[in-house]
């Protein structure tokens, strides 16, 4: 799945965020949208998927126009993506392995059970997470809790995965971790992963493409090898700090 935006302005009550963004998510690569805590990162990356209305501009999907304002247009979205939430967002009161089974459940009420135990398993396995789904939320680590919520954004086997934030709240080693697991998915899988980070380490360790936000605009759009050439002080004050 390949997504181009253009001209897009983003923000909240009419106020723009972030303003005349153009750039290009490629398909098969992992994207990092980055840049200083606050500049609208999470906010382009909702507006994308559709929980939060553009102000203006056009989001094409493999050259189409998405029209979010269609009910079936954004279903057969979500049926092509998966997301990772920043907080996790599992739900306390579930089972990890129906944490994990919960969009199939929701998407298709009749899915034979024993294949999606299957299913639910196998995500499971693939996040390092064997044996665990009887267990509940709150008996699992920080780590543990973003595994468990990465497996369920993948159960539906999505195109594209957007992960919010990953490895917020976690030790660097976790961190580290998380940062592996998602580049094995990519390299294993072909999957297009759409990650929100201002976390360098992240950054250079997972990065095949970059979009670098700051101040209400693009700074740069590249790989990770580019920004030494990119004549930017901005850049050069990100990716230096300490």
């Amino acid at each position: 799945m390949k997504i181009k935006i253009r001209k897009l302005d983003v923000g909240y009550n009419g106020r723009p965020v972030l303003r005349d963004l153009n750039f290009t998510i490629p398909a098969g690569e992992i994207t990092v949208i980055a840049g200083p805590s606050g500049c609208g990162k999470s906010t382009v990356l909702k507006t994308i998927i559709g929980l939060i209305p553009a102000l203006s501009g056009e989001i094409l999907i493999d050259g189409k126009l998405v029209d979010y304002t269609s009910e079936a247009v954004l279903k057969g979205l979500y049926d092509r993506i998966g997301v990772l939430f920043q907080n996790g967002a599992l739900l306390n009161s579930l089972s990890v392995g129906e944490n994990v089974a919960l969009p199939v459940r929701m998407s298709d009420p009749g899915f034979p059970e024993p294949v999606l135990r299957e299913m639910v398993n196998l995500q499971l396995s693939r996040v390092g997470l064997h044996g665990v789904g009887d267990m509940y939320p709150v008996d699992l680590s920080g780590g543990m809790r973003k595994r468990a919520a990465l497996a369920r954004s993948m159960v539906r086997e999505p195109e594209v995965l957007f992960c919010d934030e990953p490895s917020a709240g976690l030790d660097p080693i976790t961190s580290t971790g998380l940062d592996e697991l998602l580049k094995g998915l990519k390299e294993k899988h072909a999957g297009t992963l759409v990650v929100v980070t201002h976390e360098l380490r992240s950054i250079e360790k997972i990065a095949d493409w970059i979009i670098l936000l700051h101040d209400g605009r693009l700074q740069f759009e590249g790989k990770y090898e580019d920004l030494d050439a990119a004549a930017n002080p901005f850049i050069e004050s990100f990716f230096l700090r300490k």
